[in-house]
């Protein structure tokens, strides 16, 4: 994905003043990722811990438990990580806002006396006077803790767990043919590592997201990263509870465990086509795109992974892997069922309600009204009465947290269901 042209897509986020709004507040969340870090996770505690009655607080100031050691400790963590945030900051307002800007307020003399691109950039972020909201904080956050998943050698054996089994599945349905030529679709990218794996595989791969906090955050270590381990993370700090230490909850990882760029490069040696020009990544609703005329019998295989839980209406998800596959083709799951719309109002399109039409409805995507929780077995049967063949289906053979601590007190396990199925 080269620099400038990153996403594709019927989206321009500036087009429309609401979602303008939102991308804003997104770029504001990954920005005050340190004022509000440093006020949630040590300012409060500072206030809480001196609360307590003097005695107390003097015991815990003292060693062997240092309390107010540990606070400046996680201090300086935070400032690591928000050094992350705000490169993802500079990233999203560079490919986003300051192509629509006049000119002239990115070079003009306040700016050249500003100098630094991130006071640049703050400067006229305040001036547009959009803030984070607390939701977009939130995401900004757990984006960040993201990246131990995603990108960090600790966080490999989580990932490996489920990358591995759609990995193997394309290689054996394609294995040894010049597979440039094969489009895998990822729905649900986020930051961008199935999409990294399978181009390095050969496979010519489109990744997809709707999140901005996901897609500007994918986009700086796919396209900006400059070194192996550039950026430190400490990805557990910000959480007081289950450690039974505190070098388990200050530990830190580097990220990226690999380049990226100088990855696709090596794995491009040979190959009819190179890495860079087989990866890109749609900015777009997946059901609003893909069930699209124009994506109709795109793609050999669709790959999702940890996905089709985030539907609050499935079938959606399941035309629309089935209106852009071809013929034949392969769709490889894996992932939990933790429906993420389950607490969303029941009452759309109620008795007494002014319902959309269908087609007002089907153009919604993801945005549409009405959620269903099915359970795995459904969700099967569901895929076959579109009209797939279900050729393997395991659960419970895998198990897997998600972004956890493996020394934590408190471990929570994903067994996930695994399937492939092929589109008649």
């Amino acid at each position: 994905m080269a620099e400038g042209g990153e996403w594709h897509g019927d989206y321009d986020p500036l087009a429309d003043p609401e979602e303008q709004k939102h991308l804003l507040s997104v770029l504001d969340s990954f920005r005050s990722y340190r004022r509000a870090a440093h006020y949630n996770a040590t300012h409060t505690r500072r206030q809480a811990f001196y609360s307590l009655p003097s005695e107390h607080w003097n015991l815990l100031a003292s060693p062997p438990f240092s309390v107010l050691d540990s606070l400046s400790q996680l201090d300086d963590l935070i400032d690591q990580n928000a050094k992350l945030a705000e490169a993802i900051f500079k990233v999203g307002f560079r490919s986003f806002i300051a192509p629509k800007l006049d000119r002239t307020i990115l070079f003009s003399p306040h700016a050249a006396k500003i100098g630094d691109e991130l006071q640049i950039y703050s400067t006229i972020l305040d001036k547009l006077g959009i803030k984070a909201t607390p939701t977009d904080l939130d995401k900004a956050r757990s984006c960040i803790n993201q990246f131990y998943r995603d990108w960090s050698a600790e966080g490999a054996s989580e990932r490996a767990v489920v990358l591995s089994v759609v990995l193997s599945a394309l290689a054996a349905e394609f294995p040894s043919q010049d597979r440039s030529s094969v489009k895998v679709l990822v729905p649900g990218a986020g930051l961008g590592r199935l999409v990294f794996e399978l181009c390095a595989a050969g496979f010519a791969t489109e990744g997809n997201e709707l999140s901005y906090h996901a897609l500007i955050a994918s986009s700086l270590v796919l396209n900006h990263t400059r070194a192996v381990g550039e950026y430190t993370l400490a990805p557990f700090a910000l959480h007081g509870s289950n450690h039974r230490s505190r070098a388990d909850q200050f530990a830190t990882c580097k990220i990226p465990d690999v380049h990226p760029g100088k990855a696709l490069e090596e794995a491009s040696k040979g190959a009819s086509v190179h890495a860079f020009d087989r990866m890109s990544m749609t900015a777009a609703d997946f059901c609003v795109l893909y069930g699209s005329k124009e994506t109709e019998e795109t793609f050999q295989a669709v790959a999702t992974v940890f996905f089709i839980d985030t539907a609050p209406n499935v079938i959606r998800y399941v035309e629309a892997v089935k209106n852009c596959l071809v013929k034949g083709g392969l769709w490889v799951n894996i992932g939990p069922l933790l429906w993420h719309h389950a607490d969303r109002s029941r009452g759309s399109g109620s008795h007494g309600e002014e319902t959309k039409s269908e087609a007002q409805t089907k153009d919604a995507g993801i945005g549409e009204p009405g959620s269903v929780e099915l359970t795995d077995q459904e969700v099967v049967k569901l895929v076959e009465h579109f009209g797939f063949v279900v050729e393997k289906h395991e659960t419970g053979t895998t198990e897997t947290g998600y972004i956890q601590n493996p020394r934590s007190m408190l471990l929570s396990v994903y067994r996930p269901s695994f399937w492939i199925a092929r589109k008649k």
